[in-house]
């Protein structure tokens, strides 16, 4: 009997590689803005910034809306940018996210493997246009057995709500036999902690655990899933 019946999956930085369609969208929409060239300093800049917003929102410091275009204030401030507002940028920026599918880890074949054999959910903070678009185009709308956005839910990762929510929708008696796998410590491992279910932890470049979560599992490569299921 298999430990598992019902995988969540993080999208972003998990199924996904979220760096490559970071860097393809800011780089293009630099182009098309005339904004000149976007240097690896500049994506490197803009990234931390990023990263530290979506923090900020895990810890609901902030609303998704005030991060989605505070991040692009403060990094045209920090590289002397003008043009665009911030906010026609990020509209711009969730529809071009969704253009560059990368698979991690050949996800795409992983989770088509799964199919029918385990229950399988796409769970995510990123925004419904943006990731509604890249879901279509990678083709896990369809593999999945159902999409669960932070946006519409009304709650973010790692939010006890958020995952409440989910079993209201598949069935509570599928939290015992349920795991998340997720590349963030703070927004899918330590969500698995607060909802009281099992967590595998994305960790392909080896990182330190510095955070108060605590994983069950950790893996390298998507496919060990299989060895844990």
């Amino acid at each position: 009997m298999a430990r598992f019946d019902t995988i969540l999956w993080d999208v972003d930085g998990t199924l996904l590689d979220f760096a490559a369609a970071e860097e393809a969208a800011i780089r293009s929409l630099f182009a098309d803005f005339g904004l000149g060239v976007c240097t690896d300093a500049m994506l490197a800049r803009y990234s931390e910034i990023n990263r530290n917003y979506w923090r900020a929102l895990e810890r609901g410091e902030m609303t998704k809306p005030e991060i989605l275009t505070r991040r692009f204030e403060d990094f045209f401030a920090a590289e002397g940018l003008s043009g665009p507002s911030p906010a026609e940028f990020n509209a711009a920026y969730q529809t071009r996210l969704g253009d560059t599918i990368v698979y991690c880890d050949g996800s795409d074949k992983l989770v088509a493997s799964l199919r029918g054999k385990v229950r399988q959910y796409a769970v995510s903070n990123g925004t419904v246009a943006a990731q509604t678009r890249k879901l279509a185009r990678s083709g896990f709308d369809r593999l999945m057995d159902g999409i669960f956005l932070s946006e519409r839910i009304g709650w973010e990762k790692p939010a006890k709500e958020f995952f409440d929510a989910v079993f209201r929708e598949i069935g509570e008696e599928r939290r015992a036999g349920s795991i998340i796998v997720g590349d963030s410590l703070t927004s899918d491992i330590a969500g698995a902690n607060r909802a009281g279910i099992k967590s595998c932890w994305y960790n392909p470049r080896g990182a330190e655990n510095g955070t108060n979560a605590k994983p069950d599992f950790e893996i390298k490569d998507l496919r060990e899933i299989l060895e844990i299921l």
